[in-house]
Parts: structure tokens; sequence; C-alpha cells
């Protein structure tokens, strides 16, 4: 992903077909509050909608600090942080990506808002990781996006799920088939999942993935694959030799967890 500097970003991009998107506040440079939420007032926690949806996707375009106070306002409302990443962070990167798609955003400016977004998930770490912690259970995972990925904020989100679970866990974004079997055979891992955006590597990856997993010294390691292709066109990935999950992070944490043995084996 291209990197830009994001301290000053304050102010939303002025370019054609973005402002009549953005509320007056956004338009006029003005902060962004709990007001435009719903405010503090609350009777009853309800589902993030579409038009908070789009307030966030709206905020990120303002800057960091305007999406931090939109989230503390779901906050505020009630929401918990795993209601905020599954309900608001999640389809709001999915808007942005449609607004992109249809000319609403250029690339730079998809980037920038993807990138505030992203911030968000590092910026609660902490905060979600203590909303359900459990005792560490034993098992390390191995995450890693396909090689050149582009994207690494499903694979980030989806790690803490993992870790407030118990796993310990590696992410890795590899840059090249090289990097992704060096991750791969890093350590020992019960488990590893790759996250696949595209079809680029499917081929690679399909006779790549059974020689890693005969030659790692983990013989019961398991290995699955998801992400974007996953739910999009589930039979590109048929050919990889992985078991194939297209659910929301925490049913991905459930369904992996229980075809764990019972026992931890020994790695000594």
């Amino acid at each position: 992903m291209a990197q830009f500097s994001l301290e000053n970003s304050q102010s939303p991009p002025q370019t054609a077909g973005v402002s009549p998107l953005l509320p007056e506040a956004l338009r006029q440079g003005g902060p962004v509050g709990p007001r435009l939420v719903g405010g503090t007032t609350f009777a009853g926690k309800s589902a993030i909608d579409l038009a908070q949806i789009q307030i966030l996707a709206q905020a990120c375009l303002q800057g960091l600090d305007a999406a931090r106070q939109v989230v503390f306002g779901w906050q505020r409302q009630g929401q918990s942080l795993e209601d905020i990443y599954l309900q608001g962070i999640t389809p709001c990167a999915r808007l942005l990506g449609d607004w992109w798609c249809a000319d609403r955003l250029d690339f730079a400016m998809t980037t920038i808002a993807s990138t505030h977004l992203q911030q968000l998930l590092y910026d609660f770490s902490a905060e979600f990781l203590q909303e359900g912690p459990q005792k560490r259970n034993g098992w390390s995972l191995l995450l890693m996006t396909e090689p050149g990925a582009q994207h690494s904020m499903g694979l980030f989100m989806l790690s803490e799920f993992f870790k407030r679970a118990g796993w310990t866990v590696t992410v890795g974004v590899p840059q090249d088939v090289a990097e992704f079997k060096r991750l791969f055979q890093s350590d020992w891992f019960d488990a590893v999942g790759i996250s696949v955006s595209t079809d680029r590597y499917l081929d690679a990856l399909a006779n790549l993935l059974p020689q890693l997993k005969a030659g790692a010294d983990n013989l019961g390691l398991r290995i699955f694959v998801g992400g974007p292709m996953a739910l999009l066109e589930p039979e590109c990935l048929n050919g990889i030799a992985a078991e194939l999950v297209a659910e929301d992070a925490p049913a991905t944490v459930k369904r992996i967890t229980q075809r764990m043995p019972l026992s931890v084996p020994s790695t000594s």
C-alpha cells in the first residue's frame, strides 16, 4: 500500500464528486462529534446502521481524530468494540471500496481513508483484548496475506479475535513467494491461515502449500484460507489443499478452535 503523510489530514479532500457525500460539518472542516451518530443520550442499544457507517467513512476522509470521535460516540451509545468492528469498521471498509469503484474517490483518498480505518484497530487493540480476555490456550497461529497483498486490515482484525480467544498469533504480510515460504517455516505453528484477495497466486499456493505442510515440523498442522476470494469466488480456491473459511471473525475463531486437538502437543 502506498504510504502517505497523514498527520495533517484533518480537512476533507476537495475532489469532484466527493463533497456532496460529506455532512455539512465535514465540508466546512468542522469537528465530527457524537451528535453525528445519535448524540450521547441512548435508550436501548441498536445495530449500527448504514447512515452511521457512511459517517465513519466520511470522518476517515477528514482525518484520524474525526474517525476516533465517531467510535467514541458509538461506545457512548453502548456499542462494544466487537460490535463496532463487525457492524461498523468492516462494512465501512467495503463502503470505501464501493466509493472507489464508483469513482467517487480516487486512489490516494481511498488509501488515506483506509489507513485511518486500520489505525483505529491499532488504537483500540488493548481495549478490545480486554473486553473478553481468556487464558492462553497454548495454540500458536500464523496469519498471512497472499504474496504482494495491498491490504491487511481484515487479517489484522481476525488476529485480534484469535488473540482474545487465547491464541498466540503471528501476522505476516509477505512481499513475494520467497518471503511467504520463509514466514511459513519461521517457527512451530499449530495452524496457518492465509487471506487471499486476488487470483494472482492461486496456482502458486496450490503447488506450494502441500510442500510446506509436508515439510513442517508439526505433522498435525492445520491450514485454512479465507479473505475476499473466499467470500466472492470460493470456487476459485477449491484447488488449494486447505480448509475454506468464509465466515466472520468470531465464527472463524470458533470453527478453527473447535477443530484443534484437545491436548496441546509439545514443541520440544
